[in-house]
Parts: structure tokens; sequence; C-alpha cells
């Protein structure tokens, strides 16, 4: 019999990419803009402290916003004295709230024009960023082929989808559904080109996971329904920490999702990736830090 629970749940996410890019503009909800935000970040008038000398940006996942990606951990991370910024990127024409579906090298286009943005506002030389899904993925774009590596410090991924995916082996099934691909590419890119296999995966992996200069953290769950196997999201190179949020508190039962929307176990990580010096451990007890 099928493990219908993991097929069911990445179908379910392939099905919600076709719906939002067939939901007519009108008919949905626009995301608030980053600039507004109620919580205090994307404050360009933020000047970075000596204890926390760079700005953090937020890189939101596929399907997501930069608001609602980061309700938890942007506010986590100003109480905790950085400036912080979000991003919309990789929107489709005709397609709001639903973000990150664009070709990701235009979307790590996005990403040089708004870090070059932050820096220029803040002064700071260099910026952390912190990505969820495709978003701990497309800056390694950016850091490779489009010069972020020199003002860039450091790349903290969860759960980030560093090698492709198979969605638990759904892609398998591709090539029984004629003219599933093609619907793919053209319809939604970064989903194609986030298949394990694809040229995108093949191109950016080559000669190596990671450039010099930057530090490299991903945070993953064995629970990771999506990027799937989990561990294809570790990295290989100098500079690089990988951890296994299991390893940290085995009771954390966090999945692709909750691991970057909510999980302060996590995120208590991502906090000892942007300041190493201060770093304190991680166990279970951090999600009430």
């Amino acid at each position: 019999m099928l493990p219908w629970k993991r097929v069911l749940r990445p179908l379910a996410a392939l099905l919600l990419a076709a719906a939002a890019v067939t939901v007519p503009a009108s008919a949905a909800h626009s995301a608030p803009a980053a600039a507004t935000t109620s919580s205090g970040w994307n404050d360009f008038s933020c000047k970075p402290s000596s204890a926390h000398p760079r700005p953090v940006v937020l890189v939101h996942g596929t399907l997501a916003n930069s608001v609602d990606n980061w309700l938890v951990l942007a506010p986590y991370l100003k109480d905790r004295g950085y400036c912080v910024f979000s991003l919309d990127y990789g929107q489709l024409p005709g397609v709001p709230f639903f973000h990150a579906l664009g070709p990701i090298d235009k979307s790590a286009a996005q990403l040089s024009a708004y870090v070059d943005k932050v820096l220029a506002a803040t002064g700071a030389a260099k910026a952390d960023l912190v990505g969820h899904s495709q978003g701990g993925m497309m800056p390694r774009y950016y850091l490779k082929f489009l010069g972020g590596a020199a003002k860039v410090n450091a790349l903290v991924g969860i759960a980030p989808n560093n090698h492709g995916t198979t969605l638990g082996g759904l892609t398998k099934l591709l090539p029984f559904f004629p003219g599933a691909e093609d619907l793919l590419n053209a319809a939604t890119p970064a989903l194609a080109q986030q298949v394990v296999g694809s040229d995108f995966m093949t191109n950016l992996n080559a000669g190596g996971d990671t450039v010099p200069g930057v530090r490299y953290t991903v945070i993953a769950t064995r629970y990771d329904e999506v990027v799937t196997p989990y561990r294809t999201q570790f990295l290989t190179g100098d500079n690089v920490r990988n951890v296994l949020l299991q390893d940290l508190c085995p009771l954390d039962l966090s999945e692709h999702a909750l691991i970057g929307l909510v999980d302060k176990i996590a995120f208590h990580e991502v906090a000892n990736a942007l300041d190493p010096a201060r770093a304190t451990p991680t166990t279970c007890a951090s999600v009430l830090s």
C-alpha cells in the first residue's frame, strides 16, 4: 500500500501552487506591504548596534510572502537588537500573496537589489541572510553568480531545498502525466527548478556547495515532507554547520512549514548562527526563550 500520508502532503502543496496561478488578482487578498508591518521590522531608519553590526534580511519560501513567513521570527530577532528586513520576490503576473514562484535566477536578482538597498540605508558593509525553504537556497545563487559573497557575512537556511527535492517520491510520478513537467515549467518556474536533477539545481551545485568568505548554517527537521530526503538540505564545504533539529530536542516534531514559521527551538539556532560568539546551547527549553 502506498504511504498515502506522505504522498498527499506534497501533492497538496502542488495543488496549492496550481490554484495560486489560476486565482484572479481581484479574488485574492494582497499581502500587507512589507514597509508597513506592525511588528517593527523593515524600519529603514534602523542603525545596527555594535553588538549586532549587520542587518538581517529574511527571505521567505515558496508560496509565502515577506510578512506571513516572518510573523514570529522577525519580532524574535528584533527583540534581540537586530535591524530586521524582509522582501517579497518571485511574483508572477496577476498572482498576489503567493510569491517565490518565478524563475529563481530572477528572484536572486531581486534579492541582490534589496540587499543593496538595506546596506545603503543602514550603512553596514555586509548583511546576514536568513531564509526558509526556497529562501534558504535561492540566496546561494546570489552569492555564487551575482556578487553577493562580497556583501554577505552569513547565510542561515531553515529547511532549505539545497539539492532538489523528490517531494516524498512524488516527482518520480511526473513522467507518467504527459505535459505535467511542461506545465510546471511554464506556470510556476520555481517549482520546476526545485525538483531534484533540474538544470537549475545542477548548475547551482556544480563546483561545490559554498563560496569562500561566507558562513553557512543549515537547520533541518527529520519530519520534513516537502524537501525530501531531508539530508539533501545539508551542505558540504568550508564554514558550514549542519544542524538536525531533533539532535537538539528529540521532542520537536516540526515539519517543513512549522520549522520556519513558529519553531523557537529552530529560532534559537538562528540566533546562535547570527552571533556565534554569544551562542548558548539549544535544547527543548529553548522554546521558552
